[in-house]
């Protein structure tokens, strides 16, 4: 059965430059963490999430998400063939992915707990990505 996510074709060599954005803004969410600027670290997390989602499913599927980054952690699963471990993998990413909204475009501010909560949980699927890219041998 095809995908009904909108992809675009991207060569399997670029993984390894979406995971290198995902561990630039996952190490700015940090940052940003440690000065206590929260919305920037939610927002950083979340954008690491789906760059490290972006450099999966381009590794292993040669395509990312067109769609909006809803439609990220749905492409991830697909291309994990719907395993326990991706599907895992998307859960965090929905997660990260549900605070973004609220964040950025309503008048609410992240709180100290949704900060470290989006840190870690960018942490965990940049390590993952990580593992993943390096079992394919797309990054040393």
């Amino acid at each position: 059965m095809a995908s009904k996510i909108r992809t675009v074709g991207v060569e399997r060599v670029h993984a390894a430059t979406y995971l290198r954005k995902g561990v630039e803004f996952c190490e700015a969410a940090a940052d940003a963490n440690s000065a206590q600027r929260y919305d920037a670290t939610v927002l950083l997390a979340v954008h690491a999430g789906i760059s490290a989602s972006d450099a999966i499913c381009i590794g292993l599927g040669t395509r990312k998400c067109a769609d909006s980054h809803d439609r990220a952690a749905d492409l991830l699963e697909e291309v994990g063939a719907h395993s326990t471990e991706f599907a895992d993998q998307a859960k965090r990413l929905r997660t990260l992915l549900a605070l973004k909204n609220s964040i950025e475009y309503e008048n609410k501010r992240a709180s100290t707990k949704e900060a470290e909560v989006s840190l870690r949980r960018c942490e965990s699927v940049i390590s993952w990505a990580e593992n993943q890219l390096a079992r394919a041998k797309l990054i040393p």
